[in-house]
């Protein structure tokens, strides 16, 4: 039977360490059968961020690799505080921000690096839910990309 898990280690990823808070937030929060996560940045395996502007230091390519990257920090943080992937019901609501020159209107591209993500571990059915991507004048510590995402559990 196919899981979260066993579509992920299809995948051939690996996650980053799960991201620690920066300032005075939770990474995520459980309400009943919702999970929450605050908005996550591009930490690679590594621990380090990729950097730079979306139609200044990255193109549309590498900035839809970086939405991929927060996904998978996303992850990271799902199983460091829940334990499985398998726990998520379904991907209710992602909310992309692209870090980009003002003359940038792809915003969607970039960010189906990470819905992309989700689809391919939950399902088309439960790993695509409701969306916004939205352009930025600027991002912390100058990331391409920030996202946060609300989950329903089982």
């Amino acid at each position: 039977m196919e899981t979260p898990e066993s579509n992920f280690a299809k995948l051939g990823l690996t996650l980053p360490p799960a991201p620690k808070p920066l300032g005075v937030y939770k990474p995520c929060l459980i309400d009943g059968k919702h999970l929450y996560l605050s908005g996550h940045g591009t930490v690679k395996a590594d621990g380090s961020l990729i950097i730079g502007r979306i139609g200044q230091d990255l193109d549309m390519e590498a900035g839809k690799k970086a939405a991929q990257q927060v996904g998978l920090a996303m992850l990271a943080t799902i199983k460091a505080n829940l334990g499985s992937l398998n726990r998520v019901k379904r991907v209710i609501k992602v909310l992309g921000m692209v870090n980009c020159v003002s003359t940038f209107e792809k915003h969607p591209y970039i960010i189906n690096g990470c819905s992309e993500l989700f689809a391919n571990v939950w399902g088309t059915d439960y790993g695509v839910g409701v969306r916004s991507a939205v352009g930025m004048g600027t991002l912390p510590d100058n990331i391409p990309v920030e996202i946060e995402a609300i989950f329903e559990l089982h």
